[in-house]
């Protein structure tokens, strides 16, 4: 597990833009079986793929005039079991981190993973999660 000193600027950075935290494998069930509409989980972490790529692009595309109905976060290498409930809901994908994932009722319905994240300006990533916003969200 990471120290608080590190974890918690991180975890801000997403609840501070509106991001509702998932810490446990029953809120992660919840949040994705039991609502219709769509869905943005970011898996967060320490890394610095994180810090300089997801968390900046997801900010970004949530500029959007097209945004999901609900926006959740789990943290890897420190809610374990949430982030483990979550990635088994992203079939077929390798598990990753960080990870940007939209859900349309309760299921995948696009998905960066670290190697399409790792290395690539947040401006290129959030026009991507916008092409999905208004693929996914607002029909």
């Amino acid at each position: 597990m990471y120290p608080d000193e590190i974890v918690n600027p991180c975890r801000d950075e997403l609840t501070q833009i509106g991001f509702e935290e998932l810490r446990t494998a029953s809120e992660v069930q919840t949040a994705i079986e039991g609502e219709s509409g769509t869905m943005l989980l970011v898996v967060n972490s320490v890394c610095g793929c994180a810090a300089g790529s997801a968390r900046p692009a997801v900010r970004l595309a949530l500029e959007h005039s097209t945004i999901p109905d609900r926006i959740v976060t789990v943290f890897a290498g420190v809610d374990t079991e949430a982030t483990a409930k979550a990635r088994s809901y992203m079939t077929g994908r390798t598990p990753s981190s960080p990870a940007i994932a939209l859900f349309k009722n309760g299921q995948l319905a696009y998905m960066l993973d670290r190697h399409m994240i790792e290395g690539r300006e947040p401006e290129s990533i959030a026009k991507d999660v916008k092409k999905a916003f208004d693929k996914h969200c607002g029909e």
